[in-house]
């Protein structure tokens, strides 16, 4: 007798497909933002460094990747103007990373465009079943708080 479940393999691709296709939605409308060279990778290392500032190799430990890497990515976000490098207050011998007015623009601008897409699904789906997506996922993810080690993870 074949079962009515849908193979366990589905799962993991539609959660995957359900976050592709908010991430790639909010990257377009920020485009149209004045942001159109912002990234999903950046999101998270903003994300990342936060709005008290952060040293690469605390952004890289963050992010699950080298501080080289980090490091290229804020290089990338300081060229962009997204971020800037100081002196750490902490300690002179080295440099915090952190958000400039533009980054900071940036990630006001995505909570505002993830809130208005989290509206269309409601529209779509009904505000119960969204809750109750939400409640569920939230039971099955382990842990507090979102990781933003998503680029080392995939790397």
């Amino acid at each position: 007798m074949a079962s009515a479940d849908p193979p366990g393999w589905e799962l993991p691709l539609l959660l995957f497909a359900g976050f592709r296709t908010l991430i790639d939605q909010l990257h377009a409308e920020l485009a149209t933002r004045g942001h159109p060279d912002v990234r999903p990778v950046y999101g998270f290392t903003m994300q990342a460094i936060g709005f008290d500032g952060a040293s690469t190799s605390e952004i890289g430990r963050r992010l699950g990747v080298s501080k080289q890497a980090a490091g290229k990515t804020v290089d990338r976000l300081a060229a962009l103007g997204y971020v800037e490098r100081v002196d750490d207050p902490r300690d002179a011998r080295s440099k915090l990373v952190r958000l400039t007015p533009r980054g900071l623009d940036s990630l006001r601008q995505a909570a505002e465009i993830f809130d208005r897409l989290r509206a269309a699904w409601v529209a779509q789906l009904g505000a119960d079943q969204v809750r109750s997506l939400e409640s569920s996922l939230r039971a099955m993810v382990p842990g507090a708080g979102y990781p933003v080690d998503v680029p080392g993870w995939f790397g």
